[in-house]
């Protein structure tokens, strides 16, 4: 009878705590379009980058994270693409997928491109991990890491 008094117990608090979860609300649900659209601008101004563009789609504390090793921060990042340390000729993005949890949002996709850093042309395709947050009324990039995906 101790055993089923407990277990009931038991039950009883587990369902309590799973009444007050909820799923994504709708708002959440309906930012993805936006990030989505955040995430399409940034793919542009990597491509013909200016300080104005660049700096209204990152946040000022952005971490930066490259697939080889380098981490920049809003200053370093804008400057590279502007100055053609870093320079994007072509940005194809694909499996792109999009999810908000309150203000941040968790975007993750393949990005391949034809580069020309430093006048030096080539090549890359890695596999991004964006994370952007709502900051008033904009979506800006807040972390971003890549990694070169493993070899087929």
């Amino acid at each position: 009878m101790l055993k089923k008094l407990i277990l009931l117990a038991a039950g009883s608090i587990a369902l309590a705590g799973c009444a007050g979860m909820t799923g994504p609300s709708s708002s959440t649900t309906a930012a993805a379009p936006a990030v989505a659209a955040a995430a399409e601008k940034l793919r542009v101004a990597m491509i013909d980058p200016t300080p104005a563009a660049l700096n209204a789609l990152v946040a000022d504390d952005l971490s930066y994270g490259h697939s080889g090793g380098k981490v920049d921060t809003k200053t370093s990042f804008v400057s590279d693409l502007v100055e053609g340390r870093s320079d994007f000729v072509t940005i194809v993005i694909t499996d792109q997928t999009v999810k908000v949890v309150d203000n941040i949002a968790i975007v993750r996709h393949t990005l391949t491109a034809d580069t020309n850093d430093s006048g030096k042309p080539g090549k890359v395709s890695i596999k991004i991990l964006g994370v952007w947050q709502k900051q008033g009324a904009d979506w800006k990039l807040l972390a971003r890491q890549a990694v070169r995906p493993p070899a087929p």
